[in-house]
């Protein structure tokens, strides 16, 4: 099993940066993609950022250019770095993380993100 934890959510005014963390524990081998997702009020949980095994990223389009994903493997931790937020940003942001082959994905429990205008 993988626990993942979540830190560094708030409020910021529009314009404004926050940065996310995640920190895995437990079973962590074989972890191949980490990444986040976000999930805003009525709608549906969106990709938010991808970090490959190999170190290659993959943005959602909302975020590209505002958002940067990174990683310490030595810490089993990874970030994301949230620059000139809007209020669209607002959203509970989840961190996961999918084992390989079995393609099996753990999440956290979430950390709120809420942008004023």
């Amino acid at each position: 099993q993988v626990r993942l934890v979540e830190s560094g959510g708030g409020w910021v005014q529009a314009g404004g940066s926050l940065r996310l963390s995640c920190a895995a524990s437990g079973n962590t081998g074989s972890i191949s993609t980490r990444g986040w997702h976000r999930q805003a009020p009525g709608k549906q949980r969106e990709l938010v950022a991808t970090i490959f095994s190999g170190g290659s990223t993959n943005y959602a389009g909302s975020v590209k250019g505002r958002f940067t994903i990174s990683r310490d493997n030595a810490e089993n931790t990874w970030n994301l770095q949230m620059n000139n937020l809007k209020p669209e940003d607002t959203a509970v942001y989840y961190c996961y993380a999918r084992r390989y082959p079995s393609g099996i994905d753990y999440w956290g429990k979430g950390t709120l993100v809420t942008v004023s205008s």
